[in-house]
């Protein structure tokens, strides 16, 4: 190739990382779809890719990472494009959130507004979250449901206890604490968790719901029925604002600019890092200081944990400062 004369070759977008990630890189794709001039490009991912199943123009276009001869019938022909978000100069520096961060390295068009993703969910996946909330609702003998996300990807179960080096997730002493006081407020209250949990000596008034082997898909449906839907920095939070269920996120070590929607319709945030949070760079470098220095942002007081209940009943508001 010359440089006057630059050959064209089209794009194999790498995606890795949780479903929040693959979510959030929804918009850019669609706009690289309809602004480029690359009509044969792809999408890879490393990981579980239905979330982008039915969607109208992305689904023909996304493999799993171990689709056969994926790499002599495709990639061999195409540049080969891994998106890393956190490695965006206007991420790192709180000047974007991550789908715009996905937008600069997919579309290279600097920090603009995007539509929020698209997840095109059937009928039967509708039918079945409507019927999961009603079933809780049921069982539980309550009107209204909270769904409840407490951790983030990077949990680890250590006896009867957790722990998050991310510092992203809930507190799993103020979890408990949660639980009961949504309970007196008579919120049927279902877990959203890649595992399950033992409450069994909390002596709840009510059964707490804990759906098992529930996909992304399905949690996106069951969450549009709920009534509340209460969260950390996880993936959880995304899916709320794709179907406006009233959302609360209480986050920690990550900035809500980054991470989060501040200032937006439906959605409130309860910043715990705000006055002594520095920025973790995770996927650029390792930095022990900053990420033992997080360790106790996450940790509720009980006049946070209340503040957080009068947040999602609507009882207070949180003014939401500028980064």
């Amino acid at each position: 190739m010359t440089k006057n004369n630059p050959i064209s070759r089209p794009k194999a977008f790498f995606l890795n990382g949780g479903m929040g990630r693959i979510i959030c890189a929804i918009p850019a794709l669609e706009k690289y779809y309809e602004e480029s001039d690359d009509k044969d490009f792809i999408i890879v991912v490393e990981g579980i890719q239905n979330i982008l199943n039915g969607h109208p123009t992305l689904d023909a276009r996304t493999y799993d990472y171990s689709h056969k001869n994926l790499f002599h019938t495709k990639l061999v022909k195409m540049d080969v494009v891994s998106l890393e978000p956190y490695r965006v100069w206007e991420y790192y520096n709180q000047k974007c959130n991550i789908i715009q961060a996905f937008d600069i390295l997919i579309n290279n068009k600097g920090v603009r507004e995007l539509p929020k993703p698209k997840i095109n969910l059937s009928k039967e996946e509708l039918m079945a979250g409507e019927k999961a909330i009603n079933d809780i609702k049921k069982q539980i003998k309550k009107d209204k449901v909270i769904i409840i996300q407490p951790f983030g990807r990077a949990i680890q179960q250590i006896d009867s206890s957790f722990v998050d080096k991310s510092n992203r997730s809930m507190e799993f002493k103020n979890l408990k604490n949660l639980i009961r006081k949504f309970q007196e407020k008579d919120y049927a209250v279902a877990i959203m968790a890649e595992f399950g949990i033992e409450f069994k000596d909390e002596k709840y008034k009510d059964e707490v719901a804990m759906p098992e082997k529930i996909d992304l898909r399905q949690w996106t449906a069951i969450i549009k029925y709920a009534d509340q839907f209460l969260g950390c920095d996880s993936v959880g939070q995304h899916l709320s604002y794709i179907v406006d269920t009233p959302c609360t996120v209480v986050i920690g070590q990550t900035y809500p600019i980054n991470t989060s929607y501040p200032k937006t319709k439906n959605i409130s945030i309860i910043d715990m890092g705000q006055l002594e949070r520095e920025y973790d760079p995770i996927r650029i470098t390792v930095d022990e200081r900053v990420s033992r220095q997080g360790e106790k942002l996450m940790w509720m007081s009980k006049e946070i944990e209340d503040l957080v209940v009068k947040v999602v009943l609507g009882e207070e508001t949180i003014e939401e400062e500028d980064e």
